[in-house]
């Protein structure tokens, strides 16, 4: 059994720790959502202590909140529309370098920041890496279409699902105040066609279908003794 599968928290600390070893002193960089990017975080607070100077561009309150308390500074796309590198997470990636992302409801978010970034490094453990792309993508729509926009995700052949909150009643609310619905398809034969086509239905913000970066990503896959780098 692989090292990373016996201990995930120590294979995502690995992918974590190498990406904020390749941020670059006056760096711009994009800061994902989810628990590995927390390691890189924690990897960069460090780093700061010994004179790094860089700003991030957080990818959600959570990671927001983190980020202060680790004393990065933060600033916006506003402020610096193309940014050096964005390093974030992955539900799922196939050998193409296609993701599946959105589990922390952040998806939207992170695709604007991937899409600012000259490279994009994604951190994951070995269970993340798939043959192909399959099962759940979470799409953010806004609340008024949520009706027509599941009638038309059950027409593309998929069971969709309003993601509810474990903490509170009623449906989970993005850090843009809309609704995550999980569309569940039984495969995904064509991702980039998927992903414009869900695209299609107004009221659509985003899916979590990360198919137009794979020219400039990096995935950094974590294990507990080393980590292997794509491509």
């Amino acid at each position: 059994m692989d090292t990373a599968t016996r201990d995930p928290a120590a294979a995502k600390r690995a992918a974590g720790y190498k990406a904020a070893d390749m941020v670059k002193d006056g760096m711009i960089i994009g800061l994902g959502t989810g628990s590995t990017v927390m390691y890189t975080m924690e990897r960069l607070s460090r780093r700061i202590e010994k004179g790094l100077t860089i700003a991030g561009i957080p990818t959600s309150f959570q990671t927001a909140i983190r980020a202060r308390e680790y004393g990065i500074p933060l600033t916006t796309l506003d402020d610096h529309p193309l940014i050096d590198l964005a390093i974030d997470g992955a539900d799922e990636v196939d050998p193409q370098l296609r993701l599946i992302k959105g589990r922390g409801a952040a998806h939207t978010r992170e695709k604007c920041v991937a899409a600012a970034a000259r490279q994009f490094i994604v951190v994951v453990d070995e269970q993340k890496m798939v043959p192909r792309l399959a099962g759940l993508v979470p799409v953010e729509i806004i609340p008024f279409a949520i009706r027509p926009v599941m009638d038309h995700l059950k027409a593309m052949g998929c069971d969709p699902v309003l993601r509810e909150g474990l903490k509170k009643d009623g449906p989970v609310i993005t850090d843009n105040m809309n609704f995550i619905i999980d569309a569940r398809f039984k495969k995904i034969t064509k991702p980039e066609k998927l992903e414009t086509a869900i695209g299609l239905s107004p009221g659509v913000v985003e899916s979590g279908l990360f198919c137009g970066f794979a020219d400039k990503t990096t995935v950094i896959v974590g294990g507990e003794k080393r980590c292997r780098i794509i491509p």
